[in-house]
């Protein structure tokens, strides 16, 4: 499990945007996994937790809020990055990043008739707008 958790923020995580920053995470588990399947999304930034509205998540050509991702279609591939939008603007340089969330295993029972749920937390010291490593890694869209 801990190498899942060292690979699921790369390098060049971060990215400044107009208007916020986008931090791309990958997916610390074994399989891909339908997005419904992510709870609890939450972010935070030099220390500083993300408020409601300023955190949203970038599906392809939309953007949802955190919470959307229980009710929607889709899923996490296990070499795709999450794209996490924060509406808050970030100097340059390095910041201390951390996200928060659940991931329910829904093949996985932690007792009959309940499926198991994770809780994770990726934490990363990230340089804002890093040269990007090569990768085969795509958003999840």
């Amino acid at each position: 499990m801990k190498a899942m958790l060292e690979t699921a923020v790369r390098e060049d995580a971060l990215t400044a945007t107009q208007g916020g920053f986008e931090l791309r995470i990958g997916l610390p588990w074994i399989r891909s996994m339908p997005l419904s399947s992510v709870a609890g999304l939450s972010v935070e930034v030099d220390g500083v937790p993300l408020a409601a509205g300023e955190l949203a998540v970038v599906l392809g050509s939309r953007t949802v809020p955190p919470d959307a991702l229980q009710a929607g279609p889709g899923w996490w591939f296990v070499q795709d990055r999450l794209v996490l939008a924060g509406r808050r603007e970030l100097p340059h340089g390095p910041h201390a990043v951390a996200v928060d969330f659940r991931l329910m295993v829904p093949y996985l029972q932690a007792r009959p008739g309940s499926p198991l749920v994770l809780p994770f937390r990726l934490e990363a010291r990230l340089e804002l707008d890093r040269v990007l490593v090569p990768s085969v890694s795509r958003d999840v869209a």
